[in-house]
């Protein structure tokens, strides 16, 4: 099917028909599972996931703003497991939201509404301390863009997280590791504490894969032994890195800044309903 970026299509499983995957000019966008809407296929949204559990303990609603939403795997997966939350998912495609709708019955508002523009130029338009976790998700093709990466992006990222709050980023990528090492350079000059998670065999040099950024001001959330456990736990166990294992990662790494100014991105197109967001 055409879209406006591109082509988008569903596959299922062969082995588990209810298991189907989202694919935005043929790449993986989002899995779900249709009777469960709890369960998360893709590695790094099951560690993002962990630490939004770790950060709203014992299925505690959360406020959550998706920055990228593809077919809202994640923040589907975040209703279920945090019953009471409200998340905002922005999509860049106009047409894709009301796809993923469709097909995967995701939640109505005011648990998840969808709203259509640039993840920076809606990002800058929400108020100061608004939302309890930020995800940043967003790709053009296989790729992050630029202007969703620097210091200028991230410090609204700041100003939208209530104290306490939790920014999750996606950043794939491939040995060196060069992008990842520089936005975890660029999050250490905005949050007090930072942590990047990936698995061993990306961190030792093998492959392309995610790596998941975390930045909080929450004293204790990212050096918890809990948390690092339940990552090593996972199906495809993966490494916390904080403190010294931090350090080693992002070594020399510069921090990214803003070249230019962010593009002009119509940044209030709502495709569900006014109102507060999320």
């Amino acid at each position: 099917m055409t879209v406006p970026t591109g082509t988008v299509r569903v596959v299922s499983d062969p082995d588990r028909p209810r298991l189907v995957t989202l694919l935005v000019n043929e790449v993986p966008s989002s899995a779900l599972d249709l009777d469960d809407p709890a369960w998360l296929d893709f590695e790094y949204m099951q560690q993002m996931a962990l630490v939004v559990d770790a950060a709203a303990p014992g299925g505690t609603s959360v406020d959550v703003v998706h920055l990228g939403a593809g077919g809202c795997a994640l923040a589907r997966a975040l209703d279920a497991r945090h019953p009471g939350s409200r998340q905002l998912a922005v999509e860049l495609d106009t047409a894709l939201p009301d796809l993923a709708r469709a097909w995967f019955g995701l939640p109505r508002a005011p648990r998840l509404r969808i709203r259509a523009g640039d993840a920076r130029a809606v990002l800058a338009a929400l108020p100061t301390a608004s939302a309890d976790v930020v995800v940043r998700d967003v790709f053009a093709g296989a790729t992050t863009p630029p202007h969703v990466r620097t210091h200028g992006f991230t410090a609204e990222a700041v100003r939208v997280l209530r104290p306490g709050g939790v920014y999750l980023a996606n950043a794939a990528d491939r040995p060196p590791l060069a992008a990842a090492r520089s936005e975890a350079a660029t999050l250490r000059r905005l949050f007090a504490h930072v942590a990047v998670v990936a698995e061993p065999g990306l961190l030792r040099g093998r492959g392309y894969g995610n790596v998941v950024l975390v930045g909080t001001d929450r004293d204790g959330l990212l050096d918890d032994p809990v948390l690092a456990r339940a990552v090593r736990s996972l199906p495809a166990p993966a490494r916390l890195l904080v403190g010294p294992d931090l350090d080693a990662f992002v070594g020399t790494a510069p921090p990214l800044v803003d070249a230019a100014a962010p593009p002009d991105v119509d940044a209030a197109a709502p495709l569900d309903d006014d109102g507060p967001q999320p």
